[in-house]
């Protein structure tokens, strides 16, 4: 985000028993269409919930499909930057700062990149 502030997903979860009678928690990330930023990379994106809609989103009595559906948009593009990190980011197993460290994209192995950024 441009305001570098941290920002939350909508997402879903459940608890529910598997057929060998274990509990399982799982969750889901509920995706749109890509906005103008992001489409040249993908054409979805994470649904991102501003700040003032963190409530509704979380309230557990709010059900109602009228409520929560207008959530469900691609989010405003004038407040996303964007800018190239290295392929440390694409192993689910690392999680350091390394993975949102900007780098340069000067040489033929990255060139798939130069359209975007």
């Amino acid at each position: 985000m441009k305001d570098k502030r941290p920002f939350a997903f909508a997402g879903l979860w459940e608890r529910w028993k598997n057929p060998a009678g274990e509990i399982i928690a799982s969750c889901t990330i509920i995706t749109t269409v890509a906005n103008d930023i992001i489409s040249p990379i993908h054409d979805r994106m994470p649904v991102i919930l501003e700040p003032s809609d963190y409530y509704l989103w979380l309230h557990h009595q709010v059900s109602q499909q009228e409520l929560l559906q207008p959530l469900l948009i691609p989010y405003d593009a004038q407040k996303m930057s964007v800018y190239p990190v290295s392929t440390t980011v694409n192993n689910v197993r690392n999680n350091s700062p390394e993975c949102i460290i900007p780098v340069e994209i000067n040489n033929k192995s990255n060139s798939h990149y130069h359209s975007t950024f």
